[in-house]
């Protein structure tokens, strides 16, 4: 892992677990921003008198690990390639310092707005194993555990800041890794960082000044159709060929 931002982010206030509770925002809005590690480095520097950094028994960084589903004529990654305003992810995730799995349904509507919903389950290995999963999947994915099977599994490390009004946080995953289930190719997206704003409405946002003054600009960037496109060149993907080749231009961006 590069070091080059892990000074700035020792700077940082803390912020516990329990003390984020109430700012959970699981019905929300989200913007994207694709950067690099010498950006993040200066981004950290820049936020460190206006937002607390999420640490965990000491840790600042927390690993997560993430299975995505799809049918079997992959409606949920072709709806978001041919533009499709209301769709969904279903998807396993697991938060490794903590130990906990999550099945999470995400819709995002023809609003814009993200609206998650979660259940928990015993481990990656067992996310179908109750009634209660096969009835929330239909639920809120309106398809059955039968219809859908892993695609794509993958792998990051995640910063999270909040400012401090704890009227928004920011994600910054790095270290992204994907491996397509089907086919069984690795990618890594080496110096690459997803920063995610996740505010709930049209809140004053401090970081936004600082990623437009850094040059870092809002940009789309599914870690479930990126990773599907990067890991399997059969796949239909014309829509986010010039996107894959910004992001590769950024990697080298300083």
């Amino acid at each position: 892992m590069s070091q080059n931002f892990l000074h700035e982010l020792a700077e940082l206030k803390p912020i516990s677990l329990e003390q984020m509770s109430g700012i959970k925002l699981m019905n929300r809005l989200d913007n994207k921003y694709v950067a690099n590690r010498t950006q993040l480095a200066r981004l950290l520097k820049m936020v460190k008198d206006s937002y607390f950094v999420q640490e965990l028994n000491g840790k600042r960084i927390s690993p997560y690990r993430t299975v995505y589903f799809d049918t079997v004529g992959d409606t949920m990654y072709m709806d978001h390639h041919n533009g499709r305003a209301d769709r969904i992810k279903v998807r396993v995730r697991t938060y490794e310092d903590s130990n906990l799995t999550f099945l999470e349904v995400k819709h995002k509507n023809n609003k814009g707005r993200t609206d998650k919903k979660r259940i928990k389950v015993d481990g990656i290995d067992h996310w179908n194993d109750v009634n209660e999963c096969e009835q929330f999947v239909k639920k809120y994915a309106h398809v059955g555990i039968g219809d859908i099977s892993a695609k794509l599994m993958n792998h990051f490390d995640r910063i999270t800041l909040v400012n401090y009004a704890k009227t928004e946080r920011l994600t910054i995953d790095l270290n992204l890794q994907f491996d397509n289930s089907q086919n069984g190719c690795h990618k890594e997206m080496g110096d690459i960082v997803i920063i995610e704003l996740k505010r709930d409405g049209h809140v004053y946002s401090p970081v936004r000044k600082y990623l437009y003054d850094l040059r870092i600009m809002p940009m789309g960037f599914s870690k479930y159709c990126i990773g599907r496109a990067v890991t399997d060149e059969h796949l239909k993907q014309n829509r986010f060929k010039t996107r894959i080749r910004t992001i590769n231009k950024i990697k080298s961006k300083r």
